[in-house]
């Protein structure tokens, strides 16, 4: 069927079949997932938890993280 002559939800859905059978389940719900706009205003989601973190809270976790990724290694 050409493309000219096809509904939107036609081309979708073909669209979906073709990324599947090529990239498998997984790699298709990655690539689809690329262009995803998500929801709500990161910067600001952002400030809220950052903005109640002084540095040293920050250095902590950074140090606790690496003592952590050390033990597992």
């Amino acid at each position: 069927m050409k493309t000219q002559v096809m509904t939107q939800e036609d081309i979708r859905t073909r669209g979906i079949n073709v990324l599947a059978k090529e990239l498998g389940v997984v790699g298709m719900v990655r690539f689809v997932q690329q262009f995803s706009n998500g929801k709500g205003d990161y910067t600001k989601e952002r400030h809220r938890w950052l903005d109640r973190l002084s540095i040293d809270d920050i250095m902590s976790d950074i140090r606790s993280k690496r003592r952590h990724h050390k033990q597992q290694a």
